[in-house]
């Protein structure tokens, strides 16, 4: 995983980052219309977008989005569901068995508050996503968070804080609202 990033927009760096953006672009929108059964032709692209091979018994429902790829880190027997967005810049990792409801968006990326410094730097920070959570539809992981093992995010929260293990978070700002 990365660590805490900031990145100068007028760089060299980002603008291989912006070439890597549309590469990964081009390369979703083929995957996102490609027949469901064609695994071989999803495996391919998968490939191409992650820089290796799917783990094994990972499964992904498409339309699938990242932003970057390179940086997305999925262990054994990950379920991603339909229409799920991975902005992965600073780093996504999921452990083994997390299931990932439809329409979850992962964000590592962002933009100093400060006026001046907006256009001119983009930060990031890694998501990690421990062994066995299961995140609901709808649900919005943002940069930095850390989620502890056997937690359940439930639809629609806002995880902007840390989830320590086995929690269950819901929320339009996320809370712990209990542990186990």
């Amino acid at each position: 995983m990365s660590s805490d990033r900031l990145m100068r927009i007028h760089s060299a760096e980002f603008r291989a980052m912006s070439e890597r953006v549309l590469r990964v672009t081009e390369l979703t929108s083929r995957l996102n219309v490609l027949p469901f059964e064609d695994e071989a032709g999803k495996a391919r692209l998968f490939e191409q977008i992650l820089g290796r091979p799917l783990p094994p018994r990972v499964t992904i429902y498409p339309p699938f989005y990242t932003d970057h790829g390179l940086r997305l880190e999925l262990a054994e027997r990950v379920f991603i569901n339909q229409n799920c967005t991975f902005l992965d810049y600073a780093g996504i990792r999921l452990g083994e068995r997390v299931m990932v409801g439809p329409k979850v968006t992962f964000i590592t990326g962002g933009h100093p508050v400060d006026p001046e410094e907006r256009r001119l730097y983009l930060t990031g920070a890694p998501i990690d996503v421990a062994e066995n959570v299961w995140i609901g539809a709808g649900a919005t992981i943002l940069p930095g968070v850390t989620i502890g093992r056997d937690s359940v995010i439930a639809a629609g929260a806002v995880v902007a804080d840390d989830v320590p293990a086995a929690s269950l978070v819901t929320g339009g700002k996320a809370t712990v609202n209990r542990r186990w």
